[in-house]
Order: C-alpha cells, then structure tokens, then sequence
C-alpha cells in the first residue's frame, strides 16, 4: 500500500479512461473510510464542525491543497458542514490524483 498522500496530482490527459470499479475499491483502504464512492464515477465524504468559522477554514485548506495540486473538488458549504465531492471531469470519472486529493484533505482532518 502506497501513501496516496506523499504523491502528486498529475493532470489528465482526455481520451484517459476513469478507473475501473476493481481500480477503484483496490484504492479505497487507503482513505479514511467516511469516503463514499457513489456510481463508480466520483468520491463524496462531508465533514462537520462546531460552526461556521470552522467550516470556512477547512475549505480554505482544502482549497489551498487543491490549487498547489492542480486538481479542484467540488466544495459545498454550510454551517458546521463541509462536503467534498471529487471526479476528473475531463474524463467523466475518477482518476488516482481523486484519491491523492482525498488523502490530502484526509491529513487535514
């Protein structure tokens, strides 16, 4: 097993194919397992805090982490809660560097 979260994002080329489901659950015991794979296609996982302020902070990290990766989840923000979706839209699916981006937030939390 691999420490996803010591590797870096690498940009996707189109025409890539996504991972296939045994791809896909091969990489799974390597997140914290509040990760969901939902249709084989991205990864969700929500967090929460004691408020709002906490929130915020935490999606500040995650975007920071997502900038210096070149990678971008999908971010929803709420009091006291954070969700966390991730696919590779330019293959319509997920791709490693989801699953080094899921480990980076995971170090987060």
């Amino acid at each position: 097993m691999t420490d996803l979260s010591s590797k870096s994002c690498v940009p996707c080329k189109g025409g890539t194919p996504p991972l296939g489901a045994g791809e896909i659950w091969a990489l799974m015991p390597e997140l914290q397992p509040d990760w969901k794979v939902v249709d084989d296609h991205h990864l969700e996982r929500s967090f929460k805090f004691k408020n709002f302020k906490e929130a915020l902070e935490f999606t500040n990290k995650v975007a920071k982490i997502a900038e210096q990766e070149q990678h971008h989840p999908d971010i929803y923000l709420a009091w006291g809660k954070v969700k966390i979706t991730l696919w590779t839209h330019k293959i319509n699916g997920l791709s490693e560097s989801d699953f080094i981006l899921a480990a980076k937030i995971d170090k987060l939390h």
